[in-house]
């Protein structure tokens, strides 16, 4: 029955209305017991038991041999390929005509929306769901036990050397949410925000005739301009005005702007 009902809001909500867990950030909170996973940098894909869909309710297509066995009940993931893969897994996640690039991608599941019971146990039904109809595209993320803030760290340090995003934590004892909750936190060495491209300027010196960087504006209205993080693919043929992309920044000035603000990629989905 909960199934049911959860199933009939998202069809009824639509992309418009379409919310799933959301992470605070982490701020030295005491997450001691509490478990932690590396935050892959991919697409987030939520299985509603019949399609993959990104976490904004767009339909993502994926080729059916990569949902063979998937469950009736609702999933929710990353679809990833590689640590600094980025936008390979977009550009192949993305494309309404799947290719065979599909090959490279993993789902990789860090929540069960519609099970019962806490974290555990829910990651625990897709464990034995997928323990029986096997799928070699799929795994569920380690979880590992957080023994205290120098563990976390340690952690976050390890993940962070091989080229990772971040780290993932969540308390094992909460219930499913949906929406933005203190239950699951964000760690990063950086913090990371969204911004709208107002403007485009033009490169100098080895940048002539490319882009040189962009001005963008955040939801809070602080605008500034990013210079940094861009390949000379993006440079030569960078975003539009009016794109969304999100960047990485460090702390903020004493005018609320972002400090050491870098490009991170162009939000598609």
């Amino acid at each position: 029955m909960r199934y049911f009902i959860f199933m009939i809001l998202m069809m009824t909500l639509g992309a418009e209305g379409f919310e799933l867990q959301k992470a605070n950030i982490y701020h030295e909170q005491n997450v001691t017991g509490w478990l932690m996973s590396e935050k892959l940098d991919g697409i987030r894909g939520f299985w509603n038991g019949k399609m993959f869909m990104t976490k904004r309710g767009y339909r993502i297509d994926a080729p059916d041999y990569f949902m063979k066995n998937f469950p009736p009940f609702a999933l929710d993931g990353e679809l990833w390929i590689a640590r600094g893969a980025f936008e390979e897994v977009q550009s192949v996640v993305l494309d309404e005509n799947p290719s065979e690039s599909w090959e490279k991608v993993t789902y990789n599941i860090f929540e069960v929306p519609d099970a019962e019971g806490n974290f555990t146990m829910r990651l625990a039904k897709a464990k034995q769901w997928f323990h029986e109809h096997p799928n070699s595209y799929v795994k569920i993320i380690p979880q590992k036990v957080c023994r205290g803030t120098k563990a976390l760290r340690a952690f976050l340090k390890s993940v962070v050397e091989k080229g990772g995003e971040g780290v993932m934590v969540k308390d094992p004892k909460s219930f499913y949410f949906s929406g933005r909750s203190s239950k699951i936190l964000k760690v990063k060495m950086f913090s990371d925000a969204e911004g709208e491209v107002i403007a485009i300027n033009p490169g100098k010196g080895k940048y002539s005739g490319m882009m040189g960087s962009i001005r963008v504006r955040m939801n809070d209205g602080i605008e500034f301009s990013i210079g940094s993080g861009f390949s000379d693919k993006i440079r030569k043929k960078p975003m539009k005005t009016g794109d969304i992309v999100t960047f990485k920044y460090y702390g903020r000035t004493k005018n609320n702007k972002p400090k050491f603000a870098s490009f991170l990629r162009v939000r598609n989905s």
